[in-house]
């Protein structure tokens, strides 16, 4: 590959459709119930720095492959980590819970630090992390939040 990433393009379709489809459904939102603005912003810059370097490769910090046969384990792994992101999607779709709030921050968290490991690509290792990290404690936050107001376990 050189400057593009088609493959990463798709990956980030993928994981994108279903979210598409909640913020078209649920005009209203997600209200995020954990206000603490660095952790917030923090995770934003994290998720739109991974969107960006799993399409874009930077030269001298992009390494591309480093083993035989990696575009077919990118290929594989990716492909069984979208699809798993999908069906928690369709699973947790209706429902609210530590396991919607952990799967869908967990998963889209791997496939960009695997992606980055795996193309040898230190600013997406370095911006899954920040994602990764902040993106899950968001969610967990919330999910405990919204347990503790609610009164459901």
């Amino acid at each position: 590959m050189d400057w593009f990433n088609y493959f990463g393009l798709i990956v980030i379709a993928i994981i994108m459709i279903p979210n598409i489809i909640f913020a078209i459904k649920h005009k209203d939102g997600f209200e995020n119930k954990y206000k603490n603005k660095v952790v917030e912003i923090m995770e934003q810059i994290g998720r739109y720095a991974c969107f960006a370097l799993m399409i874009f490769n930077i030269p001298f910090v992009y390494f591309d492959f480093w083993f035989e046969h990696a575009l077919i384990v990118y290929l594989i792994v990716n492909g069984v980590l979208c699809l798993t992101y999908l069906t928690f999607w369709v699973i947790c779709w209706n429902k609210s819970g530590k396991l919607k709030a952990l799967s869908l921050s967990i998963i889209p968290s791997a496939i960009f630090l695997f992606s980055g490991i795996i193309l040898a690509y230190i600013p997406l290792i370095a911006f899954a992390i920040l994602f990764g990290v902040n993106h899950i404690l968001l969610s967990y936050k919330n999910y405990s939040i919204a347990t503790a107001t609610s009164g459901v376990i």
